[in-house]
């Protein structure tokens, strides 16, 4: 068993702010920084049910950036914060399959304070990347354990799990926007039995979506983010939507039928929209466009390309192969998992900063600039000739590679010229020599430490590579190390049986810190869509009155005529008289057969017996 498997040491007062704040004040400060996504939650969830939300989040740390720099360029220092959302519920006896006996009225409660066990139903996992010019939500893993129909919802009602997933995503986006910089979110979607839970593949109450209908759930789970979802203001949106190996025509089935779609979605990428460098240079390298993010089938493909060249020809960009990004994705569509004979689709939301108005003005300033010396002023001490010529945007420049590597650093073989007079160098403070102490000794009383203080909510909300806010953290704030075990942990247990997933919840929640997860649950305020409740009443109001009209679904016999079959019938046509008016027309149908004595049989010539 692997290290994962430890217990980890319940935090319940790591939300501390400091070290004079209270339990108290820890778990007040917890609720309230998770209150805006619990209330959104709530909002779109079936009105009367209760879920169980964890969520789970790291601060912003230093990592690798997702995109290599151009030749003669520095890196993008890069920030990354992790964010596991985790959905439980109470199983409902009544719904089990298995129904649960009660063996007395004493013990029936808690018989069924047994059988309600708490269990995960739904998880999942998304990295923000930030940067002081784009943040970007990529979404890891999602996945179900199979057990939300145990909650007992009416039939017909949406699932749950995508309005999850669609308002936790908005609650990120949101609480992410930066003034000047870009957001995306970015997903790929392949489809597979489990990614989260292990064994769940064996419950038969999962519904695993195949490759087409995976790709086409995320468009419709993506599409609201761009259609209001997100309460924030933007510039502009667009959505991206590629699936190697398909036709452009083939890739718009995916795209959801709304009255904005069309607009709102196109078919390709944004790679070179959403790279800065595509904005200050006229050429990039390809390899410099394609991000990486874990367990990315395109990041693997582009460290295959990077083997085929030299580590020197690595730091240039330059590839064998390929030489575009049109021609990479064309032989994307033979390698990694797009080859594996099942559609993947690649999807981006990208989302513009909004553009105030003085920005906007001050984009119009050529044609004001150009009206401005044709007016004339009173006063002569302003000179037109004097005034300073308007700041201009110097012209892109082509990443220019080095032919050859200098063997020497010019500064070092540059000669020094003696009229350039050389500082004195500066003297060396002397350490002063330290005092001796002497006198009596004053013992310090020892300061005991009577809480425990979270040092990771000491960083800074807001620098200039990202925006990290106390609304956007998560219930339990968790160093790396400590999220990268607690998703491990999840990964060795065990969801293939009721009883198999509700221990291994229970396990789950208690060894993360959070605890019976009584705290966080939300109760639901969406009310049923009007289909559903038209549906509902119609059983109702049929089981409610007592006599029931069925003269429309019952069809009268008509009295027998006659009891003896027609002698011009046969055996069959006259059974058939007793069927009432259907019969009837049957009947008539039959074909009459004439009986011996009325065929004449046509008499033979003595011609013909001449003949034989």
């Amino acid at each position: 068993m692997s290290s994962s498997s430890a217990p980890l040491a319940p935090k319940r007062s790591s939300a501390s702010a400091g070290p004079g704040s209270s339990t108290a004040n820890n778990i007040s400060s917890k609720n309230n920084s998770a209150s805006s996504l619990r209330e959104r939650l709530a909002a779109v969830l079936p009105r009367g049910y209760k879920f169980g939300v964890h969520h789970i989040s790291t601060p912003p740390t230093r990592a690798q950036p997702l995109c290599p720099a151009p030749p003669g360029h520095r890196p993008d220092k890069t920030y990354k914060e992790s964010h596991f959302l985790a959905v439980s519920i109470l199983t409902d006896p009544a719904n089990a399959a298995v129904p649960v006996k009660r063996a007395s009225p004493g013990a029936g409660q808690a018989k069924e304070a047994e059988a309600r066990k708490r269990v995960l139903v739904f998880a999942i996992e998304v990295f923000i990347f930030t940067t002081a010019y784009q943040t970007t939500l990529f979404v890891s893993k999602a996945d179900s354990t199979g057990y939300l129909h145990l909650l007992g919802l009416p039939t017909g009602s949406p699932s749950p799990i995508r309005q999850v997933c669609a308002i936790f995503l908005a609650h990120l986006l949101d609480h992410r926007q930066r003034r000047h910089a870009q957001s995306v979110v970015n997903l790929f979607a392949r489809a597979q039995a489990q990614y989260l839970f292990p064994g769940s593949v064996r419950n038969k109450g999962k519904h695993v979506l195949d490759d087409w209908g995976l790709v086409r759930w995320w468009c419709k789970i993506l599409n609201p983010l761009m259609e209001g979802l997100s309460k924030r203001s933007w510039g502009s949106t667009k959505g991206y939507l590629l699936v190697p190996g398909l036709e452009e025509t083939e890739m718009r089935a995916f795209i959801p039928r709304t009255p904005a779609s069309t607009r709102n979605w196109a078919i390709g990428h944004p790679l070179e929209r959403i790279s800065h460098y595509t904005r200050e240079l006229d050429w990039v390298p390809p390899r410099c466009l394609i991000p990486s993010y874990p367990d990315d089938p395109k990041a693997r493909f582009r460290d295959e390309l990077d083997e085929e060249v030299s580590k020197r020809k690595q730091g240039a960009g330059a590839w064998k192969s390929v030489r575009s990004l049109s021609q990479f994705w064309e032989m994307m569509a033979f390698r990694q998992e797009c080859s594996s004979g099942r559609l993947t689709g690649f999807i981006w939301l990208v989302f513009d900063p909004p553009v105030n108005k003085s920005e906007s003005l001050g984009n119009s300033s050529p044609s004001a600039t150009v009206a401005a010396p044709s007016l004339a002023t009173p006063n002569a001490s302003f000179d037109s000739s004097l005034t300073p010529p308007a700041p201009a945007t110097p012209p892109r420049r082509r990443v220019d590679i080095a032919t050859h590597t200098p063997q020497s650093s010019p500064l070092k073989t540059a000669p020094v010229s003696p009229a350039v007079s050389l500082p004195p160098p500066c003297k060396v403070s002397k350490k002063k020599a330290r005092k001796k102490l002497s006198g009596r000794i004053v013992p310090r009383a020892p300061k005991i430490k009577t809480q425990a203080r979270n040092y990771l909510q000491d960083r800074p909300t807001t620098t200039a590579y990202y925006y990290w806010p106390q609304a956007g953290r998560g219930d339990r704030l968790a160093s790396e190390a400590e999220y990268k075990r607690i998703v491990e942990l999840l990964l060795h247990l065990d969801f293939s049986t009721l009883d198999k997933a509700a221990g291994s919840s229970q396990r789950w929640l208690k060894e993360v810190g959070l605890g019976d997860a009584a705290e966080g649950e939300v109760v639901g305020k969406a009310a049923a869509p009007e289909s559903l409740r038209v549906n509902e009443a119609a059983p109702t109001a049929a089981a409610g009155s007592n006599a029931t009209n069925l003269t429309g679904l019952i069809r009268r016999k008509n009295a027998p005529q006659s009891t003896a079959p027609d002698p011009g019938r046969s055996s069959d046509a006259a059974l058939d008289i007793q069927g009432g008016p259907a019969a009837d027309s049957s009947a008539a149908k039959q074909v009459n057969v004439l009986e011996s004595g009325l065929v004449r049989k046509k008499k033979k010539d003595s011609s013909d017996d001449a003949r034989r």
